[in-house]
């Protein structure tokens, strides 16, 4: 058998962090059948940021002396995380699994628009016009006016938009920041929200089911995170990034084996009007930096040609 690609190998890698991610949130939905979110929250975050903090303090990127800017980059990162995190497990509690997920996945399309308007890069009228189908699409699962309408859907748009900031911050973060050190920030700012908001109500006796599964969704979380950093190390970006959107179907199935959700007609249109566009979005920039690219390419040889050239006339 000839060996995998590092192309494939970063696909298979990007569908088994998205099947650990959407995995997490199945085991959070189930937990939360049996106390409250905040308290599932709390649970699952001592076992991930425990398991974070292991892994960092063996790369020595646990505790990290940060410059101001990045420090308050960070601040504002683990915000973003924070309210991504409440108001999309909120959501999810009270909605079919693959709705909110599906609504999660127009991220792609709201960074561009996002960064078009607040770091002015160049977005040209195909991607705006697949912004505007994309959302149209977004706008199908949530079905704003419909009988069957659910006000929690907004709080999972409210989630697309806190995971916006998280990361526009974390692309503004210098380099040498280490990914760990900052996922062990955000990971121990949730799990003190979750101490925060369990003593707003009672506290429920924790079962050795409820243990479980929340311990399965801290494996799960952390094994999401570093996959998803292994995916970044191998093969394309380009070729790789598409398989994101293999969450939709782990979601579509779990959703229907654990909680006997079938998605109806309106949903999975919505669904696949915004998965194509994100695939559009992302074919798009892909195609644009490599014409810049070719472009710096083409000008450096032009210039050190010019100046083989001066040099040559000088002579």
């Amino acid at each position: 058998m000839a060996p995998m690609s590092d192309n494939m190998r970063g696909a298979a890698l990007m569908m088994g962090s998205m099947a650990a991610f959407v995995t997490n949130d199945t085991l959070i939905k189930l937990a939360s059948q049996e106390m409250s979110l905040f308290q599932a929250i709390l649970v699952r975050g001592i076992f991930a940021t425990l398991l974070i903090a292991v892994v960092a303090w063996r790369q020595k990127a646990l505790l990290v002396r940060l410059p101001p800017n990045d420090r308050r980059l960070v601040v504002l990162r683990t915000t973003g995380e924070v309210g991504a995190t409440v108001c999309f497990l909120t959501a999810l509690i009270n909605m079919p699994l693959a709705n909110a997920t599906a609504i999660l996945q127009s991220v792609p399309l709201a960074l561009t628009l996002a960064a078009a308007i607040f770091l002015k890069e160049p977005v040209g009228w195909r991607r705006y016009a697949a912004i505007i189908i994309g959302f149209g699409g977004v706008m199908m699962i949530v079905r704003p006016g419909a009988a069957d309408f659910n006000s929690y859907s907004l709080l999972a748009l409210a989630a697309v938009g806190f995971i916006v900031l998280r990361e526009l911050t974390t692309y503004r973060l210098s380099p040498g920041i280490p990914s760990l050190h900052v996922a062990f920030v955000a990971s121990a700012a949730i799990l003190v929200l979750g101490a925060g908001g369990s003593t707003l109500g009672p506290w429920t006796p924790m079962t050795a089911y409820g243990v479980i599964v929340l311990a399965g969704a801290g494996l799960c979380l952390f094994a999401g995170y570093v996959l998803a950093v292994m995916t970044m190390r191998v093969g394309e970006i380009g070729f790789v990034t598409p398989f994101r959107y293999s969450i939709l179907i782990w979601a579509i199935i779990l959703g229907m084996v654990v909680f006997g959700d079938i998605p109806d007609v309106w949903t999975v249109l919505g669904i696949t009007i915004v998965v194509m566009t994100g695939l559009f979005t992302i074919y798009r920039e892909r195609k644009l930096s490599r014409q810049a690219a070719a472009e710096r390419t083409r000008d450096t040889t032009t210039g050190h040609a010019a100046a083989r050239r001066s040099e040559a006339d000088e002579g």
